[in-house]
C-alpha cells in the first residue's frame, strides 16, 4: 500500500470512519483485562498472536497508519493491543461459519469467508511472510518501509498470489482486508479497548468521544469544537 496514499487521505478517511461507525460498536468484544488504557505497547505480552506473528502485526500497523502522517501512528496509539485483545477474546465467534460461502459477493452482503478472523490471521500472516521470502529473502519486520508497503499493496490487490504458495482457500485482500479494517477500528475505539491510548486518535480528528451532552454545538458551524474528547472510563484527552 503506496505511503502517500495512507499519508495524504487518512484523516479524511479516520474521520469519514469515526462519523459512520457509533462510538461502542467498532469492537465486537469488550476486552476483559484491566487497566488496558494504561499499558505501554513495548511490554505488552500479547496473548492470541504467538512472538513471530506479533513482529509482523506490529510491522504491518506501523505502515498501515504511520507515524508520519498528521495524526499519531498506529504504534502510538496502541493498535497492535487492540488487535490481539479482540481475538483472544473471540472476535468473530458469533460470525455464521456454515456455507456457502461465495467470495467474490458485495460486501453489502455480510461475511463471507470460510475462515474465522483468527483463521485468517494465522494463515494470512504464515502466507505473508512466505511470499516476503521468496520476494525479498528477508522476514517482513526485517524489510525497509518501502518495501513494506509494497508488500502490503500485494496482498491488497492479491499480486501475493495466496494459492500460488499452496492455500487456494484465502486470498491474500481477504486477509489483508481483515486487518486493515481492525486497525482503524483499534484507531479510533474508546481506549478501553486498548487501542487508541491517550485518546491521541480522537484528538487528532476533533471527535469528543464519550461526552454526555454537546447538543448546543450540533447547529454550530465553521467553529472548531473546544473541549478535548473524554473516554468511557471518564478520562480526560
Amino acid at each position: 500500500m503506496p505511503t502517500p496514499k495512507i499519508n495524504l487521505s487518512r484523516r479524511t478517511l479516520l474521520m469519514a470512519t469515526a462519523a459512520a461507525v457509533p462510538l461502542v460498536s467498532a469492537p465486537l468484544y469488550r476486552a476483559r483485562a484491566a487497566g488496558l488504557e494504561g499499558v505501554e505497547l513495548q511490554r505488552y505480552q500479547p496473548l492470541f498472536f504467538s512472538a513471530a506473528e506479533w513482529r509482523f502485526v506490529m510491522a504491518a500497523c506501523d505502515r498501515l497508519i504511520p507515524a508520519e502522517g498528521k495524526g499519531p501512528g498506529a504504534l502510538e496509539t496502541n493498535v497492535p493491543v487492540f488487535i490481539d485483545q479482540q481475538l483472544h477474546a473471540g472476535l468473530g465467534a458469533d460470525v455464521y461459519m456454515q456455507g456457502p460461502h461465495k467470495n467474490d459477493a458485495a460486501s453489502t452482503l455480510g461475511f463471507q469467508h470460510d475462515h474465522t478472523p483468527q483463521q485468517m490471521y494465522r494463515l494470512g500472516i504464515k502466507l505473508a511472510e512466505q511470499y516476503s521470502q521468496q520476494v525479498h529473502k528477508k522476514s517482513f519486520e526485517q524489510l525497509a518501509p518501502a518495501e513494506r508497503d509494497a508488500l502490503l499493496a500485494a496482498l491488497e490487490k492479491n499480486t501475493a498470489d495466496f494459492a500460488a504458495l499452496g492455500e487456494p482457500s484465502l486470498k491474500a485482500s481477504q486477509f489483508f482486508g481483515q486487518l486493515l479494517d481492525d486497525t482503524k477500528n483499534g484507531y479510533l475505539a474508546d481506549p478501553m479497548y486498548g487501542g487508541n491510548k491517550d485518546m491521541k486518535a480522537w484528538v487528532a480528528i476533533g471527535f469528543p468521544g464519550a461526552r454526555a451532552a454537546f447538543t448546543e454545538w450540533v447547529d454550530v458551524h465553521d467553529v472548531k469544537y473546544p473541549l478535548g474528547p473524554v473516554s468511557l472510563s471518564g478520562k480526560r484527552a
